[in-house]
């Protein structure tokens, strides 16, 4: 398979988050492949929206990279013990739309959090949110990156050693699912 595009999706906004750094340092271990950085940036679900105005025309974009990706790439933050807002209002606004662009898709999913635990709960539940979709989700190795804002160098690289060989390993198994 030549040309495979990763889709990362990132449970933090920020621009320089570490979620955003984690996706880039994942797609760099997974090696040649096209990385597209969706946007969620999106309006809150509300019923009254979808009927009133249908389904967003960001949310239908979505949907439609999840559908054209080879592989989506998760990572999240851990807000009060789980993913962020505005990956769970992702998730349930392309819920909504027509088609199963999760459907057999493999997900790597992963977690960056300041707290020594590194998003462990965030990324538990997530998998859940992540069941109704029926992708095909790696079960590990589970990557969740502690004391996040010290992991990077100025590059964008993972410092850390063993973080760095658990993300390895977790790309791996992504090509391989891409490739089965």
């Amino acid at each position: 398979m030549s040309n495979i595009t990763l889709l990362g999706l990132s449970g933090a906004l920020r621009r320089a988050s570490a979620n955003r750094q984690l996706i880039r340092e994942a797609a760099r271990l997974f090696g040649t492949a096209d990385l597209t950085e969706a946007d969620l940036n999106l309006p809150l679900y509300d019923g009254d929206l979808e009927e009133g105005e249908g389904i967003p025309e960001a949310v239908q974009h979505l949907a439609a990279q999840i559908a054209q990706a080879d592989a989506v790439v998760i990572s999240t933050p851990e807000y009060n013990k789980g993913p962020s807002g505005v990956l769970k209002n992702a998730l349930d606004w392309v819920s909504r739309t027509s088609g199963t662009p999760w459907a057999d898709k493999p997900v790597a999913v992963m977690s960056a959090a300041a707290g020594r635990a590194g998003g462990e709960r965030a990324q538990m539940v997530l998998r859940s949110f992540l069941v109704p979709f029926q992708s095909r989700l790696l079960s590990g190795p589970e990557l969740h990156l502690a004391d996040c804002r010290n992991q990077f160098d100025a590059e964008g690289r993972l410092i850390s050693a063993p973080y760095t060989k658990t993300l390895q390993v977790l790309m791996d198994k992504l090509r391989v699912e891409v490739t089965r």
